[in-house]
């Protein structure tokens, strides 16, 4: 399941609505619902991000964290490591054979580790 497809049960989980009827009022099959939902799909396009913002009723921040989540969602990455060290190399190689093997609070940390040098690089002075 990708992190988008774990916000989208989410929220038909709250509304209260089969991935059947959700699939119906967007115009979609349900296959293709449950295979965006389950990780099987890519990213959803932006049009279908709407909709389902629209029928969740979602607002602002809601809408902007479900297009995040759509965008780090594509559960087939190609990590291009031309013309970085050989040290960002390894990393990605080594990430991509061992992935599957890494428990949640390995895998949470390294997320946050990430995070923490993104959020450092953003509120770094200009200068």
């Amino acid at each position: 399941m990708t992190p988008f497809g774990e916000k989208m049960r989410d929220l038909r989980t709250v509304k209260g609505v089969t991935q059947k009827d959700m699939a119906k009022a967007l115009g979609v099959s349900g296959a293709y619902l449950s295979a965006l939902e389950h990780g099987n799909r890519g990213r959803p396009a932006p049009g279908m991000i709407m909709q389902i913002c629209e029928y969740f009723g979602l607002i602002w921040d809601d809408t902007e964290e479900l297009k995040r989540l759509a965008r780090l969602s594509h559960p087939r990455v190609t990590v291009d490591t031309a013309g970085l060290s050989p040290t960002a190399t390894e990393l990605a190689n080594e990430l991509a054979d061992c992935i599957g093997d890494l428990n949640e609070q390995t895998l949470q940390w390294i997320l946050d580790e990430i995070r923490a040098q993104k959020t450092r690089k953003i509120n770094a002075p200009p200068y």
